[in-house]
C-alpha cells in the first residue's frame, strides 16, 4: 500500500493588505507555520522592498527582483502604520490606564522574517496580480513634483507595483459618517491610538477651559460632552472618560463632578446589543445612574457652531463631540475588481478564500464570510431569499478567522486543501469604567464587578506578544497602587509650536 504523494511546495509571494488584526495576527502565524521556508528565502539574498519612486515592479526592477530571488517564500506586509493598534484597549488608553505605547504592536519587531512596507495600496489587479501601492517615498515625490508643476495642472499621483502570488486582503473599516452638518469640522473619532489620546488631551483641557472662564455659556460648553453611538466604542469611552474626568474634578477649586455633562446619543432602542437586551438594559441603567443622559432613539441632526441639534428638538452647545456610529468597508474594497456584497465587503467563500479568486483571500471586517455555526431558522430563511448568515464583524471572529486564513494559505502553499472556518459564538464583554462592566459568554450573564475582571482577562490573554501582555499587567497594578494621571499633554498635537512663537512666525488660529 502506496501512501499518497502531495504536491510538491512552489515559492510563493504572499501580500499581506493591512496591519490590523488580521494583517498581523495572519502573518505571525504564516511565520510560524512556514519558517523554515522563509529562512530559506533570507538566505537567498533578498532585500526588502525599496521605498525608491523608481522601484516599479517590473522584472528586473529592485521590488520585483527582491521576491524572485526567493527560493522558499516571502511574507509582504502593507499598511499605512508600522503598528497594530489593539482597539478594545482604546477606551482606557485615553482615561490613562494604559500607556498609548502599550496599546499598539510593532510590527518590525513581532514579524521579523516578514518584509513590512509603510504605504498604502492605491488600486489592486487580480488578473495580473500586482498590487498599485504609494509609500511615504512616493509622497515625497509627489509634492516635489506638485511644487514644481504648473498653476492648475497636478501631476499625477506615482505608484510602485508590487507583485505576488497569493494576496491577502486585510485593510480592515473606516468610521461610517453622515453628511451631518458641522460633523467634519467638530466631530471627534474614536479608532486610532493618536485618537485616543488627542480626545484625552481635549477633555483635560476643557476641564481647564471651565476652570479659568467667568462666562457662563464658555463653561457649561467646555463642561459638556455628547457622545454618538450607543455600540461597544461609544459606551466604553465615555464610560472611561467620565470615569477619569470625575476624578479629575477633584483637584480643580471651582469644578464639581455635578458639574459635568455626559450625553450618550443611540437611534436605536438600546445600547450594546451585543450582549443582549437584558445586559444592555444593565449597562442602560448604570449609565443613566451616574447622571449620564442617555438618549434611545434619538439622531444627531446638526453640529454646527459647536452646538449639538438632536432630532427631539434640543439643543446642547457643546465643546466635545465623538462620533462612534459605526464603521464601513474600506474605500479600498472597491477598487480591486474583487466581488462584493451590497454593503461593500467582499464576498468570501468558507475556507476565506474571495468568491471565485484562486489566489485573494479575506477576513475580518473586509470580508462576508458565511457562518457555518448558524442556527437552522437562519439557514432557512437564507434559503428562502434573505442575505446567508454571516459572522459578525468583530475582533472574535476577526483573530480566529485569521488564524484559520494562515493555516489554509500555507496548506495551498503546501500543495493541500483549504479547511473551512467554524466557530461558535462565545459571547461578548465590555466595560463600563472602572471596577464595573456587563458580560454574556457561553450563556452566561455577568455583571459589575466580575464582568469587569473577565473584560480585563480576556483582553489581555488576546492582546499579542508575552512583551505587551506583562507591560499591560504591570501598568494595572501600578494604577491601582498609585493615584490616576491627569496630566493634559495636548501640546504634543502641535510639538513645533513653541520654537515657531520664538522664531517669530506667527501660529494659525488652528495651531493654537
Amino acid at each position: 500500500m502506496t501512501k499518497a504523494t502531495k504536491e510538491p511546495a512552489k515559492p510563493a509571494r504572499i501580500l499581506v493588505v493591512g496591519g490590523g488584526y488580521v494583517g498581523m495576527y495572519t502573518a505571525l502565524r504564516l511565520q510560524r507555520r512556514l519558517k523554515h521556508r522563509l529562512r530559506q528565502a533570507a538566505g537567498s539574498g533578498g532585500a526588502p522592498a525599496p521605498d525608491a519612486p523608481d522601484a516599479l515592479g517590473a522584472p528586473g526592477s529592485p521590488v520585483a527582483s527582491s521576491l524572485e530571488s526567493a527560493d522558499g517564500i516571502t511574507i509582504t506586509i502593507l499598511d499605512p502604520d508600522p503598528y497594530m493598534t489593539y482597539q478594545p484597549f482604546l477606551p482606557e488608553a485615553a482615561a490613562g490606564s494604559i500607556s498609548p505605547r502599550h496599546v499598539v504592536v510593532p510590527l518590525r519587531r513581532v514579524l521579523s522574517h516578514c518584509q513590512v512596507i509603510v504605504g498604502e495600496a492605491r488600486t489592486i489587479d487580480p488578473d495580473r496580480r500586482v498590487a498599485h501601492i504609494s509609500t511615504l517615498a512616493t509622497a515625497e515625490a509627489d509634492a516635489a513634483r506638485a511644487a514644481q508643476a504648473a498653476p492648475g495642472r497636478p501631476p499625477e499621483p506615482q505608484t510602485l507595483e508590487l507583485p505576488y502570488t497569493e494576496l491577502v486582503l486585510a485593510p480592515g473599516s473606516v468610521s461610517r459618517t453622515l453628511p451631518v452638518p458641522g460633523l467634519a469640522e467638530h466631530g471627534i473619532g474614536f479608532k486610532t491610538v493618536e485618537e485616543a489620546i488627542g480626545l484625552r488631551n481635549h477633555v483635560l483641557e476643557q476641564l481647564d477651559i471651565a476652570s479659568s472662564t467667568r462666562d457662563p455659556a464658555i463653561r457649561d460648553a467646555a463642561l459638556t460632552f455628547v457622545f454618538v453611538g450607543g455600540g461597544y466604542a461609544g459606551v466604553e469611552a465615555l464610560a472611561e472618560l467620565e470615569d477619569m474626568a470625575r476624578y479629575a474634578c477633584r483637584y480643580y477649586h471651582n469644578i464639581s463632578a455635578d458639574d459635568l455633562r455626559f450625553m450618550l446619543v443611540e437611534a436605536s432602542d438600546r445600547i450594546l446589543p451585543e450582549v443582549g437586551a437584558e445586559m444592555g438594559g444593565y449597562a442602560l441603567r448604570e449609565l443613566r445612574a451616574r447622571n449620564i443622559d442617555v438618549r434611545l432613539e434619538t439622531r444627531l441632526d446638526s453640529c454646527e457652531r459647536r452646538v449639538a441639534v438632536l432630532s427631539d428638538g434640543s439643543r446642547h452647545p457643546t465643546r466635545t463631540l465623538v462620533w462612534t456610529a459605526g464603521v464601513k468597508p474600506h474605500p479600498l474594497l472597491a477598487r480591486t475588481g474583487l466581488p462584493l456584497t451590497a454593503r461593500g465587503k467582499l464576498k468570501c467563500e468558507a475556507t476565506l478564500r474571495v468568491e471565485g479568486t484562486e489566489h485573494a483571500w479575506s477576513a475580518g471586517d473586509a470580508a462576508a464570510v458565511p457562518d457555518l455555526t448558524a442556527t437552522p431558522a437562519s439557514a432557512e430563511a437564507a434559503t428562502a431569499g434573505a442575505e446567508p448568515p454571516l459572522c459578525a464583524p468583530n475582533a472574535q471572529h476577526a483573530v480566529r478567522q485569521a488564524r484559520r486564513l494562515a493555516d489554509n494559505l500555507a496548506a495551498v502553499c503546501e500543495g493541500q486543501d483549504p479547511t473551512p472556518y467554524r466557530h461558535s459564538y462565545a459571547g461578548s464583554v465590555a466595560s463600563l469604567g472602572l471596577h464595573k462592566g456587563v458580560a454574556h459568554v457561553y450563556g452566561r450573564k455577568l455583571k459589575g464587578y466580575p464582568a469587569w475582571f473577565m473584560h480585563r482577562a480576556y483582553h489581555l490573554s488576546r492582546v499579542p506578544t508575552f512583551n505587551r501582555k506583562a507591560r499591560v499587567l504591570a501598568e494595572w497594578v501600578l494604577s491601582g497602587l498609585f493615584k490616576r494621571e491627569i496630566v493634559s499633554l495636548g501640546s504634543l498635537e502641535h510639538p513645533r509650536a513653541e520654537f515657531e512663537l520664538a522664531a517669530g512666525t506667527v501660529r494659525r488660529p488652528d495651531e493654537r
